[in-house]
């Protein structure tokens, strides 16, 4: 029989649930695709065409045996000052309890301030966060969406890796037939062409091939300016959009603002922004209908949750941009209106599949985000970095 007190008891059990960090493993990765891809910015000079993707990757050990993966990335420039600022700020956790996940954010963030807390600086933290996230869910044996308290068991989705600029519209029709018979829902098209008769060709093809039944979508990637953006914006009324993405320049908060009020097309923008704070003036602004936070840019999941609450106070409907695997858990926790950015492009790096039926992409039933990282990742990985107690 026990003679242990309660105080005892409880002491144990905590002492129990304690765990600490003990390893961090980070990889860079080049993930190329499989054509160049060309978008407004592309045809207006101010970018090169996408040939490839660089992420980061966090794999997060403890003591106790868990593990937890992460992952941000970047498009063009930009990866391997990620790789290098988390390798820097990455001692800050080893020893630490994962469970603190808020505290640990402004640690890693605090860490490298000098260099800003907002763009690169926090990029490179959202590897972190997300895998103590993925950490905390598989420990509780819940996927993600569970964890953070799912409101539904799949979300309606839409394809963007078939409809860049770059592809002839006939090609943009077969992707948009195939992704439909994937069970894929919606269908979002990228304009902003030099030329905007071509811009009004494409959508007007493309809305005639799918129908008025199927969510459409357009993304003029930042390039109209203001005016230009209510012009076409009106032309493009007849079409039934579900939005316009990103009209002007993703940080016009006012020109976005203006042309909302405008237009009876709902307007989508954010996926540029980095910080909480930058999302808070967007609402604040009235600039959008539709708000696009991408977890990676903005830091993680936990900035991404106080962006999520602020537009759920404006009754705003939630399109998360890009990197479809974390997404899809956070889209499934957020109340209003939401949608998911299918893009095939990810796969490849991990074992597992995500899947759409009936227009809707199916929260996986496996613990935390539901992935582990494929031999093609690892043979895609260009460097290494293992940071653990014998390194700090």
């Amino acid at each position: 029989m026990s003679t242990s007190s309660p105080r005892e008891h409880a002491t144990a059990a905590a002492s129990a649930a304690v765990d600490r960090i003990s390893r961090v493993e980070l990889s860079r990765v080049r993930l190329p695709l499989q054509a160049p891809i060309s978008d407004a910015k592309v045809l207006t000079g101010r970018q090169k065409p996408l040939t490839e993707v660089a992420f980061l990757v966090a794999e997060i050990s403890t003591e106790g045996g868990r593990c937890g993966l992460g992952f941000a990335y970047s498009k063009r420039a930009g990866g391997d000052g990620l790789y290098a600022h988390a390798r820097e700020i990455a001692p800050e956790l080893i020893g630490e309890d994962p469970n603190d996940i808020d505290r640990l954010w402004r640690r890693l963030v605090w860490a490298g301030a000098s260099v800003g807390r907002s763009g690169l600086a926090t990029q490179a933290v959202a590897a972190f966060d997300i895998a103590l996230w993925d950490l905390k869910a598989r420990r509780a044996e819940l996927p993600l969406a569970k964890l953070l308290g799912a409101h539904r068991d799949a979300v309606a989705c839409y394809n963007t890796s078939g409809g860049f600029l770059s592809a002839p519209v006939e090609q943009i029709l077969d992707n948009s037939t195939e992704a439909l018979h994937r069970g894929i829902g919606g269908i979002k098209i990228k304009v902003g062409h030099p030329d905007t008769a071509t811009d009004i060709r494409r959508v007007e093809a493309v809305r005639e091939h799918l129908g008025d039944s199927v969510p459409l979508m357009v993304d003029a990637n930042q390039q109209w300016d203001r005016a230009t953006a209510r012009r076409v914006g009106r032309t493009l009324e007849r079409f039934d959009l579900t939005w316009i993405e990103e009209p002007v320049d993703a940080y016009d908060t006012a020109g976005h603002a203006a042309l909302a009020s405008k237009l009876d097309t709902p307007v989508a923008t954010g996926e540029m922004l980095t910080s909480v704070g930058e999302h808070r003036e967007l609402l604040r602004s009235g600039a959008c209908d539709v708000i696009q936070p991408d977890a990676a840019r903005v830091g993680g999941i936990t900035p991404f949750a106080r962006i999520a609450a602020l537009a759920e106070e404006h009754h705003l409907a939630m399109a998360p941009h890009f990197a479809m695997e974390i997404h899809l858990h956070l889209a499934a926790a957020y109340p209003g209106t939401t949608w998911v950015e299918h893009f095939d492009w990810l796969e490849p790096l991990f074992v597992e599949r995500l899947e759409c039926r009936a227009g809707r992409m199916l929260v996986p039933e496996r613990p935390g985000l539901g992935l582990s990282l494929s031999e093609q990742c690892r043979a895609w990985t260009l460097e290494r970095d293992t940071i653990d107690r014998a390194a700090t």
